[in-house]
């Protein structure tokens, strides 16, 4: 796995959750334990039904872009009616997790891989697929083939190792890497769900995602429903980290959970922190206010959970300096298959740095804006729209430690920059 920033490295291995409608039958458990927790489920009986459930259910996408997923599903079936294909769509659950800051994937598929191929399976059944992939880290996979040898129906099911890269779940890359073994991603004039693996169409759909499918399967939309806000339905699992000592957690929320009670409930008080990262390296930093988790809402009350992350920073730690820190490291994850990326984003790392380093030259705040308008927009994938909305937020977040910087002071640590 690469290198962290140092204030940002994984120091112990994930908690359990304390409660959870995904993750209650515990770890590592068996298809008996499954089954005795959750109840069967028969992919076949709910063929006819799933997609409509799954649209009353109003279960969005739990890898990042929050896309609906039983219209994401439709498109890959109506890609095939629609004579693109004659075959089926092929269905990949993608659990890789480049991202440094989430854990929630590989935790789930430690303590849910019978609901995560449940809810493959039935997805499957629904599109009449032809073929199945589980997409995961290494670290994944041992248990995963004793789940594939318990859980029948599952023998159809391949699996695919992802690279420990952060680029390496984007799902243009998830089908570059299944393909040809290169994850990186690939400029598509024609959506996967229309032309992805092998030209048929193809889904490529989270794990937790999955999981919830399994349960929608089993319960149906109104069970669903009983949990979150009309608007953001259901439960998502979130990474949660923060200064020492907290621990990383898994946490299970309902829909529209107020930002407050998910940093108390893992350990954090909101007041001792400077801010928090919510979404991932990819995502939005914000101060710890009573902010909605939801994918939409009204500005200034809501911020989006993305990949399901949520990290909360200390007041001894300086922003800028971590900031720039993650677009170094982002700015090294790139395919390098753009311009906006292969030069774009190091030079924007580089102006940031030198802010971060106390350098004292009141034109690099505007060079790095200028930077960034020049990368929005123009690449391949959504790396440098994603990195520049995270490194905006940050300057958005720590104006007033961007000022301080180029004084040659820090406002975290009341010294020079380290």
């Amino acid at each position: 796995m690469n290198a962290l920033p140092e204030t940002l490295a994984q120091q112990d291995p994930p908690a359990g959750p304390q409660a959870s409608r995904l993750m209650a039958a515990g770890p590592d458990p068996s298809l008996a334990r499954h089954l005795e927790t959750f109840g069967p489920l028969d992919p076949g009986a709910i063929t006819g039904t799933l997609l409509r459930e799954l649209e009353a259910s109003g279960l969005t996408g739990r890898g990042g872009a929050a896309f609906e997923t039983w219209r994401k599903a439709l498109t890959a079936a109506q890609s095939r009616r629609r004579g693109w294909f004659p075959a089926g769509p092929v269905v990949i659950a993608n659990g890789a997790e480049g991202e440094p800051l989430s854990f929630k994937d590989r935790t789930l598929l430690a303590y849910a891989p019978h609901l995560v191929l449940d809810g493959l399976l039935a997805l499957n059944g629904a599109l009449s697929g032809t073929q199945m992939y589980l997409y995961v880290p290494a670290a994944a996979i041992s248990g995963l083939r004793r789940a594939l040898a318990e859980h029948p129906g599952a023998r159809r099911i391949e699996i695919v190792e992802a690279p420990e890269t952060f680029i390496s779940g984007e799902a243009s890359a998830v089908v570059n890497m299944i393909a040809t073994g290169s994850a990186l991603p690939v400029d598509q004039r024609r959506r996967l769900s229309e032309s992805g693996l092998n030209v048929h169409p193809t889904l490529v759909i989270n794990v937790e995602t999955l999981a919830q499918v399994a349960l929608i399967g089993r319960h149906g939309a109104g069970w669903f429903r009983q949990a979150g806000t009309p608007s953001d339905p259901g439960t998502r699992l979130l990474s949660v980290s923060g200064p020492p000592p907290v621990h990383e957690v898994v946490l299970e929320v309902p829909g529209g959970a107020n930002l407050h009670d998910v940093l108390a409930s893992a350990g954090m008080e909101p007041a001792s922190l400077s801010a928090v990262l919510v979404g991932g390296y990819h995502g939005r930093w914000v101060r710890p206010g009573p902010y909605q988790l939801s994918p939409a809402g009204p500005p200034g009350r809501t911020v989006r959970p993305g990949a399901g992350v949520v990290h909360g920073l200390g007041t001894d730690t300086c922003g800028l300096q971590v900031t720039a820190r993650i677009l170094s490291y982002l700015a090294g994850e790139s395919a390098r298959q753009c311009g906006p990326c292969m030069f774009g984003l190091p030079a924007m790392a580089s102006v940031l740095n030198r802010i971060a380093g106390g350098e004292r030259n009141p034109t690099l705040p505007g060079e790095l804006d200028r930077l960034a308008r020049l990368v929005s927009g123009r690449g391949a994938c959504r790396h440098p729209d994603g990195t520049v909305g995270m490194v905006a937020s940050a300057l958005d977040v720590f104006g007033d430690d961007v000022r301080s910087h180029l004084g040659g002071r820090c406002l975290a640590t009341g010294g020079l920059p380290e």
